[in-house]
């Protein structure tokens, strides 16, 4: 059976279930799934990626102090040599973008990110291009083949395995030129924009950044992410990881929510594929009312309390 490797990601001592996602899209009677799990409980993670099809865990131990992504990927591709794969499949999140391209450049193999299909017999796969205006279908040719899967795409099935735990030790000092000295957060919040189910965004129509209280008193109601558009980025309301669009995060979810955003082809590039995008705006002949499933016509500062309370009584 051919194995394929999943650069697994943890967060909090459990699996993120957007991995999920990508054990669903590279299963396959013919292959193996193997977990590639790195500084982290691969034990813990055990039942829960068994869950879903994997047989093999590799729990990879470096012996780094903290996060350093030169150290890891030299660590991932040597777990890849060790196991004979020559697949590698990970999530387009920001432990993917450092990793998956590092570990590309180390085996000199194609990559593909932000991924949103994969046909991993034909080394073939699509992706959005052109600020979402059209999906390119690419070919990739070579002796490794490394892939970054946008989050949420694949909904995932469950196919019960039973898996083993191997550890395996990379013991070379590989600083990579740098040392982390301090891990800082933006204030963008815990929950990754690319791995949430439900998003609500504002625009210029929240005018200040006061305002999104109004998005994260509802967000919490639903359990959902807060992201913004560029203007509201650009004005210092919110901070950048909080950004959907083509120069922001590009996004998944099952249900958008657009609050008080005009929808500019860049912000359309980066939410168009969510299953279902709702829009609330004074302006019934903004760009994103003919974009959505469903809109409201109304200012915001009337609608999203009345949001907040309907929520609430069914909370209670």
């Amino acid at each position: 059976m051919q194995p394929i490797g999943l650069l697994i990601e943890l967060k909090d001592g459990h699996v993120k279930e957007t991995n999920f996602g990508v054990a669903t899209a590279a299963r396959a009677e013919n292959r193996q799934l193997v977990a590639l799990v790195v500084d982290a409980p691969a034990d813990d993670a055990k039942a829960a990626l068994e869950a879903y099809g994997v047989t093999r865990i590799v729990n990879i131990r470096t012996g780094s102090d903290g996060w350093n992504p030169a150290v890891h990927a030299a660590a991932v591709v040597a777990a890849m040599q060790e196991n004979e794969i020559t697949t590698l499949i990970g999530l387009t999140s920001p432990t993917g973008r450092e990793l998956l391209p590092r570990v590309a450049a180390r085996l000199d193999a194609p990559l593909i990110m932000d991924c949103i299909d994969i046909d991993l017999d034909a080394h073939r796969v699509k992706t959005s291009q052109y600020s979402g205006k059209t999906i390119a279908t690419i070919s990739m040719t070579g002796s490794h083949f490394i892939y970054g899967m946008r989050a949420n795409v694949v909904a995932p099935l469950k196919a019960p395995a039973v898996a083993e735990v191997i550890d395996f030790a990379f013991a070379a000092d590989l600083r990579g030129g740098f040392e982390v000295m301090e891990t800082r957060t933006d204030g963008g919040g815990s929950q990754y924009l690319a791995e949430s189910d439900i998003i609500i965004s504002g625009g210029r129509g929240l005018k200040n950044a006061e305002n999104f209280k109004l998005l994260f008193d509802c967000a919490r109601l639903l359990n959902a992410a807060v992201g913004a558009s560029r203007v509201a980025v650009d004005n210092g309301w919110v901070p950048y990881a909080m950004q959907v669009g083509q120069t922001g995060v590009k996004v998944n979810p099952k249900v958008y929510l657009a609050v008080g955003i005009s929808g500019s082809i860049q912000h359309f590039a980066g939410m168009k594929t969510a299953k279902t995008i709702i829009a609330i705006n004074t302006d019934a002949n903004a760009a994103i009312m003919a974009n959505c499933d469903y809109y409201a016509v109304g200012d915001l500062f009337d609608i999203l309390p009345a949001l907040e309370a309907a929520l609430g009584s069914v909370k209670r």
